[in-house]
């Protein structure tokens, strides 16, 4: 008989747990969502979205609304949209309890902006993706340039380098290694604004100060692009604070272990 009491009190007491479950689920279910607290984090003084900005695509997408229930909220949608905004490198979305949600997102840092010949421009990020440009902000980064078909949303510099066929008629990955460098090297990120590939396949430096041209040449490989940049600034900090910057025209860095200059025509 004690078995059976035991029995009906223990399928009293689940019961009664999941009634309340229920309940409380119910309940939480019908609570009208806080707009969600959302952690951005930054690179650079003007990262390319905000957490206002990121809060008003998500209205404008259906995602979150003013009064949303809790019930009416789709996590996984959410966290969907975000990774697919290019500027996003990595994206978690999280639900509190209560009414309370969080967004943490990253974003992707830019190291160069390619302008190619079909008037379309965007970035390459540290990874050698490419992102796009937004109308509200702009990364003060170095620009490349003239002669370049790659197209925007093309494949990723990974896959050029690792891909024969597609290594040879590709720049992205050259401008990629010369734009990384800039970019992570104190000397040159003050002095280098742009990378122009000519005609015959020469990629071409210019600099922030003075106006000569710096012809860089190929940049098949990181090796290679090293070398150069370690001329160039055994140059810049040895042979330039005795000649004025204002002496060359041309500084060539095609050839191994030298220098080529051309000196500006001296007026008559």
């Amino acid at each position: 008989m004690n078995k059976w009491i035991k029995i009906v009190l223990w399928s009293v007491f689940g019961i009664g747990v999941v009634a309340l479950l229920t309940i409380v689920r119910t309940i939480q279910n019908e609570r009208i969502l806080e707009e969600p607290e959302i952690i951005v984090e930054k690179i650079g003084e003007d990262p390319f979205l905000t957490d206002v900005e990121l809060l008003q695509k998500l209205k404008v997408e259906g995602l979150f609304s003013d009064g949303m229930r809790r019930e009416q909220l789709d996590l996984e949608a959410v966290e969907t949209y975000i990774a697919a905004i290019s500027q996003v490198k990595t994206v978690k979305v999280y639900s509190e309890i209560g009414n309370k949600w969080q967004i943490k997102i990253k974003l992707r840092r830019p190291v160069v902006r390619v302008f190619n010949k079909y008037g379309e421009t965007f970035y390459l990020d540290e990874e050698g993706e490419t992102m796009g440009t937004t109308p509200t902000h702009t990364a003060r980064i170095i620009v490349a340039s003239g002669e370049i078909f790659d197209r925007k949303g093309s494949e990723s510099v990974t896959n050029i380098i690792n891909n024969d066929s597609l290594i040879s008629i590709r720049k992205l990955d050259d401008i990629y290694r010369i734009s990384s460098y800039v970019c992570y090297d104190p000397l040159f990120r003050s002095l280098i604004g742009q990378i122009y590939l000519d005609k015959g396949g020469n990629f071409v430096l210019v600099p922030l100060i003075g106006d000569q041209k710096i012809v860089f040449g190929s940049a098949n490989s990181d090796k290679e692009v090293k070398a150069k940049f370690e001329k160039l600034r055994i140059f810049y900090e040895e042979g330039m604070p005795y000649v004025g910057w204002d002496t060359y025209s041309e500084i060539n860095l095609k050839y191994d272990e030298q220098i080529v200059c051309k000196t500006k025509p001296t007026a008559d």
